[in-house]
């Protein structure tokens, strides 16, 4: 299958009132064709691999398009300089999330890129940084507690941007973070506590929320008898 065909395959997936709706939920509706993620997941799935389609896909400059990219690209394959271009081209929070759950945490790239885009200043290159961290707190099960650490001074230090993608990744990070053991567990609540302190609104938020989820009782009991790694 060719990208003309991707894209044709595309519009006969499309709805017009899902593209209506995107902006609703903070999604940019322009070059959009309103495909479904399952639908799209479904097209991944027949498609396989494909890191060329990619990033013809990705030039297209539709918004499912560049969605499927991010889930048939080749992590094998996906260079720096790949990520830095993309990473410019987000304009909404759904590709930037999907971009960085499908195909860079899975890069050896990961975790330098969560702490270099955490401190760029634009919104949806900062989001992805957190979101990076995030995901591979979700995802990387081999990591060790030490790999982590690096990510809460850039977390608490962020805490105060009140940009609303921003704040919600930082919150899903600290989260995230804090749900992998005991051990992180602790020193997320810590950071978290520091935070709440701050004197900024997104930083109260941010705090508030991330403690009533990693002190709650439905997590305490997922986390007992969870090895710790040092």
């Amino acid at each position: 299958m060719n990208c003309n065909d991707t894209l044709h395959r595309m519009k006969t997936l499309s709805d017009p009132k899902a593209v209506e709706g995107m902006a609703r939920y903070g999604i940019n509706p322009q070059n959009a064709y309103g495909v479904s993620v399952p639908n799209l997941r479904q097209m991944a799935k027949e498609i396989g691999v494909n890191h060329d389609l990619a990033i013809e896909l990705w030039s297209s400059d539709i918004h499912e398009a560049r969605i499927l990219a991010s889930m048939i690209a080749d992590p094998k394959l996906t260079t720096e300089e790949l990520m830095e271009s993309w990473v410019k081209d987000f304009d909404s929070w759904d590709v930037c999330d999907q971009c960085c759950m499908n195909l860079f945490k899975r890069t050896p790239f990961a975790y330098r890129k969560a702490i270099e885009w955490s401190r760029n200043e634009e919104e949806f290159i900062k989001r992805a940084g957190f979101v990076m961290m995030a995901c591979l707190a979700v995802g990387d099960k081999k990591a060790k507690d030490r790999q982590f650490e690096p990510f809460f001074p850039i977390i608490k230090g962020e805490a105060t941007d009140d940009r609303n993608f921003v704040k919600k990744a930082v919150n899903w990070a600290l989260r995230q973070i804090g749900k992998r053991n005991s051990n992180l567990n602790k020193r997320a609540i810590q950071i978290a506590e520091e935070i709440r302190e701050m004197d900024s609104g997104s930083a109260r938020w941010i705090a508030s929320d991330a403690i009533r989820e990693l002190t709650s009782e439905a997590v305490r009991k997922r986390l007992k008898g969870r090895n710790n790694e040092n």
